[in-house]
C-alpha cells in the first residue's frame, strides 16, 4: 500500500444467526480503523450457505449494527451476488497452470486419510491429480467424473511469510500446506477463494479479523499471488473467551453473547461499543471510558493485544447478568450523560412496558427529564427504570417483599399513622420539600417516634422500594395527588401482605 493509498477494511458477518459479541468486536474495530484514518469500511454479507444463511439473521445483523452506531461507506454487499466472480478467478487460475481439476472421490481420498493414519504420516492431499495431462484431463472430463479444484501449491523448501500487526512475522512451509481445494465437486466457490477474490475486487488494504482466521491467511496469500494482485496487511485479533477459558459461542453460550441481549436488557449503544472495544485492547494508561471522539483518536491496531480477552458470561447471577465491567462501563454512560440523550432509551422501555405517556414529550417533558436525572443514581441499565423506577411512571408497581416486611409491617402503627400523614400532606397549600419534610418530622415527634420509622415506611409504601433519592425529592416528584392516593391504599397492606 503507498502512502497516499486510501484505508479500505470491511466487515464479512455470515448470516447463520445474531451478530454475536465476537463479531461486533470485529465490526467495531475495523470501524474505529477506518475513522482513525480516514478510511473506507465496507459492509459485505458472507451468504453463500444458503442451507443456513437466512433474511432474519441478515435483518438482525443490521439492526445490531445500526444500533452499535456502526455505519458504514459501502454496501452491504451479498457475496452469492459474485459467485461468478470467483468462479472466473478460478478459471483463470487453471489457465496459468496455478490450479488443477482433481478427480479423486471422496471414497479415494479417505482411503489415502486411512493409509496415511495407518502409517502415521501426514494427512494432506498427496497431489495424486497434480500432473495429470490435459488429455488425461479432457478423457476423466469426457467420462463425466466429478471434480474439484486445487490450489497448486509450490513444492520445495520454500514457506509463505507475512508479517501480522498483532503477531509478528508469521511463516508457513510449502511442505505443510496442501494442494487445497478452491472449488467443490459441485461447483461451490470454497470460502479462502470467495473471500479472497471479494477482497481484491473491494480493494481491500488491512484485513482486521479474528485469531481464528489465522490459518487462512498463508493459503490466501498464495492465491493472492497466483492471481497477481496485491496482498493486503493483516491484523488478527485475539480470541474472546469465557471465564473458563472456553470460545464464546452461540451454541454455548446462547443468547448471553448476542449484541440483540444487551439492546433489549438496556444497555446504552456507546457504552457497550466502549466496553466491546476493551477487549482485547488497550491504550498504554489502561484508559477504559472514552466518548466516540476519544476512542477513535485513542484506536491504533499495535494497541491489539496478544492474550486471549475473557468476556464474563455468567447465566446463574440475575443481578448480573454479564460482564461486571460491561455493567460498569454502562452504569458510568447512564448517570454521567446528558439527560436529553438517555431520554430516549428511557422512553423506549416505558413503551415496551406499557406505561409511556406522549405527555413526557409535549407539557410534562420537563418532569420526564427531571425524573430522570433524580433516580438514575442508583441504575445500571435503563431496564432499571420500569423496575425499580417504576413507582415514578405508574401506579401498579411492586413493593419488594423484605421492606414490605421491615419498613412496613413490623410498625404496626403506620396502619394508623398513614391515613394521618396523609391527611395532613393533603392539607398542605403547597407541596415543596420544606412543607413535606416539616410535616413529617412534626408527626414523628408528636407520636415520639423516629423519624426514620415514617421516612422508611413512606418510601416503601410510595415507590415499593427500600432505598432511593433523598424521601423529599421523593414525595415532590411523585406529587401530592399520588402520594396522597399511595399512603391511604397503604393500610390495605396490614390485612394482606401482597403488593399494592
Amino acid at each position: 500500500m503507498t502512502e497516499k493509498q486510501q484505508v479500505v477494511v470491511r466487515f464479512p458477518p455470515s448470516p447463520t444467526g445474531y451478530l454475536h459479541i465476537g463479531g461486533a468486536r470485529t465490526a467495531i474495530f475495523n470501524w474505529l480503523f477506518a475513522q482513525k484514518t480516514g478510511g473506507k469500511f465496507i459492509l459485505r454479507i458472507e451468504d453463500t450457505d444458503a442451507e443456513r444463511s437466512t433474511e432474519e439473521s441478515i435483518r438482525g445483523i443490521l439492526e445490531s449494527l445500526e444500533w452499535l452506531g456502526i455505519t458504514w461507506d459501502e454496501g452491504p454487499y451479498f457475496q452469492s451476488h459474485f459467485i461468478k466472480d470467483h468462479l472466473a478467478a478460478a478459471q483463470k487460475l487453471l489457465d496459468s497452470g496455478h490450479a488443477y481439476k482433481c478427480f479423486c472421490t471422496k471414497e479415494t481420498l479417505e482411503k489415502k486419510r486411512e493409509e496415511a493414519r495407518r502409517k502415521k504420516t501426514s494427512l494432506q492431499y498427496d497431489g495424486t491429480c497434480r500432473n495429470l495431462t490435459p488429455e488425461e484431463v479432457a478423457q476423466r472430463q469426457a467420462a463425466g467424473i466429478p471434480y474439484t479444484i486445487r490450489l497448486k501449491v509450490p513444492r520445495g523448501e520454500g514457506f509463505v511469510s507475512f508479517e501480522d500487526i498483532v503477531y509478528g512475522i508469521i511463516e508457513k512451509r510449502y511442505e505443510d500446506i496442501e494442494d487445497f481445494v478452491i472449488v467443490r465437486s459441485n461447483g461451490q466457490p470454497l470460502y479462502v477463494l470467495s473471500n479472497t477474490v471479494d477482497d481484491i475486487r473491494d480493494g481491500i488494504t488491512h484485513v482486521i479479523r479474528g485469531q481464528d482466521g489465522l490459518a487462512n491467511t498463508p493459503k490466501q496469500i498464495l492465491i493472492y499471488r497466483a492471481l497477481g494482485a496485491p496482498i493486503p496487511k493483516f491484523a488478527h485479533m485475539s480470541l474472546t473467551l469465557d471465564p473458563k477459558k472456553a470460545k464464546i459461542s452461540k451454541r454455548t453460550h446462547g443468547e448471553l453473547v448476542a449484541v440483540q441481549f444487551y439492546k433489549e436488557h438496556g444497555f446504552l449503544p456507546w457504552a457497550f461499543v466502549n466496553y466491546l472495544a476493551l477487549l482485547g485492547w488497550s491504550t498504554p494508561d489502561s484508559r477504559e471510558i472514552f466518548s466516540k471522539e476519544e476512542l477513535i483518536e485513542a484506536f491504533s491496531l499495535e494497541g491489539i493485544n496478544r492474550a486471549n480477552a475473557i468476556f464474563d458470561v455468567r447465566k446463574d447471577d440475575p443481578k448480573f447478568f454479564t460482564d461486571p465491567k460491561a455493567i460498569s462501563i454502562n452504569t458510568h454512560y447512564l448517570r454521567n450523560l446528558p439527560v436529553e440523550e438517555i431520554a430516549p432509551y428511557v422512553k423506549t422501555e416505558l413503551e415496551k412496558a406499557g406505561i409511556w405517556d406522549p405527555a413526557y414529550e409535549a407539557e410534562k417533558q420537563a418532569w420526564f427529564f427531571h425524573t430522570i436525572d433524580l433516580i438514575r443514581s442508583r441504575f445500571h441499565v435503563t431496564t432499571d427504570f420500569v423496575t425499580a423506577g417504576r413507582a415514578y411512571f405508574a401506579d401498579d408497581y411492586p413493593i419488594e417483599a423484605k421492606p414490605l416486611k421491615k419498613n412496613i409491617l413490623k410498625h404496626k402503627g403506620l396502619k394508623q399513622w398513614f391515613p394521618e400523614l396523609a391527611d395532613r400532606l393533603e392539607r398542605l397549600p403547597e407541596f415543596t420539600l420544606e412543607t413535606t419534610e416539616q410535616v413529617i418530622r412534626d408527626m414523628a415527634e408528636e407520636l415520639e417516634i423516629k423519624a426514620g420509622i415514617l421516612i422508611n415506611g413512606v418510601r416503601t409504601a410510595v415507590t415499593g422500594q427500600p432505598k432511593g433519592p433523598g424521601i423529599f425529592d421523593v414525595l415532590i416528584t411523585i406529587g401530592q395527588k399520588r402520594v396522597v392516593e399511595r399512603l391511604r391504599k397503604a393500610v390495605a397492606l396490614f390485612e394482606a401482605s401482597s403488593p399494592l
